[in-house]
C-alpha cells in the first residue's frame, strides 16, 4: 500500500470511528487509540514512524493557537495562580518524581537517563481530557483550567527535556544558567507572540472585508509564528499561546459576525481532524516500538510502565489539593489576585487530578531522543524509554480516559442530590 493511500485509509478509518464512538458512547480518542494499535499489527502494513517534527511543526502550532483563541481571557486571568501551578510547578516536580521512581525500579536507569524520562512524562495532553469530557458539562471554570495548563505545560516540558539529554550528552548542568535560559526563552516567546499578533492584526485591519483573504491569513500565523520563535531559539509553544490570546481580544472588538461563524467553522474542521489523527497515530506507534524491543522484556516495561503512571497520578492529586488548600487560606488572608470566583472545591480538584493523561508532545519527544551521543556511541537505554513513554502514554489516555467520563458523571449526580 502506498503512503498515499494508507494516508486516506487513516483518515476516512478516523472519521467513521468518530461517528460510531457517539453511538456507543464511549469517548472517541479511547476507540481511535484502540483501533490505531490494532491497524500497526497487520500484517504487510508498512512502518509507520511519526517524525516529532510534523507534531511540533504541523499539529502543536493550531491544536494551541485554536485553545487560546476560545479560552476566556477573564477566566484564564482569574485561575493564573492555579493554572501556573499546574503548568511550571507541578511540571518539574513530575519529572523529579518520576526521575527517582525510574532510577531506582528499572535495572541500569542512571540519574540523567531517569530525568530524561520524568521530562518526556512531564506535561499532561489537555487535549486529549477536553475530547473525552466533552459533553459531560464540565464547569466553565473547570474547562480553563485545564486549557490553560496545556498552553503552557508543553513549553516547561520542552525545557526540562533539553536540559536532561543536555546532561545524558556530557554537558554540565548549572541551575542557575538553566533558570535563567528557562526565563530568556519564556520572555522570547512572549514577545514574538505579541509582534507576530501585532502584524496579525494590522493585516487584519486592512482585508476584514475579504472573508477567505482574513480566514487565510489566521491559519497561516500560527504556523509561521512558532516556525519564527524556534528560529531564534525561543518558545515557540509561548509565541503561539500569546498570539491566540491577543487576536481573540482583537477580534471581539473588529471581526464581522460573518467572519467569526466562518471562521469558527472551518477551524471546528481541522482541530476535529488533527484530533483524531493524533490519537490514531499514538496507537499505531506501539506495534512500531515493540518491534525494536527484547520481547521478553515487554512484561517488565510494561509493569515500570504501569507504576509511573500511579506515581505520576499521584504527584498530580497531591499538589492539586494542596493548591486548593493554599489558594483559601490566601484568599482568608485576603492576598492580591486571589478572589472567590479562584477557590478550587473537591469536585473541581478531583477531576483536574483525573484529567492528567499524557498525549502527543510526551510521545513525539520520545520519539526524538537522539540515536547517537556527540562520541557517536548509541544513546543507552534509548529504546527502553520509548517503549515506557509510549505505554505510559497509552495507560492514562485508555485508563483514565474510559474513567473520567464516569467520576464526572458521578460527581454532577452526588452535587444534584
Amino acid at each position: 500500500m502506498e503512503n498515499y493511500s494508507i494516508v486516506i485509509f487513516i483518515m476516512a478509518l478516523m472519521i467513521g470511528l468518530s461517528a460510531i464512538a457517539d453511538k456507543i458512547r464511549l469517548p472517541y480518542p479511547v476507540l481511535l487509540i484502540i483501533a490505531g494499535i490494532a491497524v500497526g499489527f497487520i500484517p504487510g502494513l508498512p512502518n509507520i514512524e511519526l517524525s516529532p517534527n510534523i507534531v511540533f511543526l504541523i499539529f502543536l502550532p493550531p491544536l494551541l493557537y485554536d485553545a487560546a483563541f476560545n479560552i476566556s481571557f477573564k477566566e484564564f486571568k482569574t485561575n493564573i495562580h492555579t493554572i501556573s501551578t499546574l503548568a511550571v510547578s507541578l511540571v518539574f516536580i513530575t519529572a523529579s518524581g518520576i526521575a527517582v521512581i525510574a532510577h531506582y525500579l528499572i535495572p541500569g536507569m542512571s540519574w540523567p537517563l531517569s530525568f530524561v524520562l520524568g521530562a518526556i512524562l512531564s506535561a499532561t495532553d489537555a487535549v486529549a481530557a477536553m475530547s473525552i469530557t466533552k459533553g459531560l458539562g464540565l464547569s466553565h471554570k473547570t474547562n480553563t483550567i485545564l486549557e490553560g495548563e496545556s498552553l503552557v505545560n508543553d513549553a516547561s516540558a520542552l525545557v526540562a527535556y533539553r536540559f536532561a539529554v543536555a546532561a545524558v550528552t556530557g554537558s554540565v548542568f548549572v541551575f542557575w544558567k538553566a533558570s535563567l535560559e528557562f526565563v530568556l526563552l519564556m520572555a522570547g516567546g512572549f514577545l514574538i507572540g505579541m509582534i507576530m499578533g501585532q502584524i496579525l492584526a494590522y493585516i487584519l485591519k486592512l482585508v476584514k472585508d475579504n472573508t477567505m483573504v482574513s480566514i487565510s491569513f489566521m491559519l497561516l500565523m500560527p504556523f509561521l509564528t512558532y516556525r519564527t520563535a524556534e528560529e531564534l531559539h525561543v518558545s515557540g509553544v509561548i509565541a503561539v499561546v500569546v498570539l491566540g490570546l491577543g487576536i481573540s481580544r482583537f477580534s471581539n472588538k473588529v471581526f464581522p459576525e460573518k467572519l467569526k461563524t466562518q471562521s469558527k467553522s472551518i477551524w471546528d474542521i481541522i482541530i476535529f481532524l488533527l484530533n483524531g489523527l493524533i490519537f490514531i497515530l499514538i496507537g499505531l506507534e506501539l506495534p512500531y516500538i515493540m518491534k525494536n524491543i527484547d520481547h521478553d522484556l515487554i512484561p517488565s516495561y510494561v509493569g515500570y510502565a504501569f507504576i509511573i503512571t500511579i506515581g505520576a497520578l499521584l504527584f498530580r492529586m497531591v499538589r492539586v489539593f494542596l493548591q486548593q488548600i493554599n489558594l483559601q487560606k490566601a484568599f482568608q488572608k485576603q492576598k492580591r489576585g486571589v478572589t472567590e470566583q479562584a477557590l478550587l472545591d473537591f469536585n473541581t480538584s478531583l477531576i483536574i487530578s483525573w484529567s492528567g493523561m499524557r498525549g502527543i508532545v510526551s510521545l513525539a519527544i520520545a520519539i526524538g531522543l537522539p540515536v547517537t551521543l556527540a562520541d557517536g556511541s548509541p544513546f543507552p537505554q534509548r529504546n527502553a524509554i520509548i517503549f515506557i513513554s509510549v505505554a505510559v502514554v497509552l495507560f492514562t489516555l485508555i485508563g483514565q480516559g474510559l474513567s473520567l467520563p464516569w467520576i464526572v458523571k458521578k460527581l454532577n449526580k452526588q452535587s444534584s442530590t
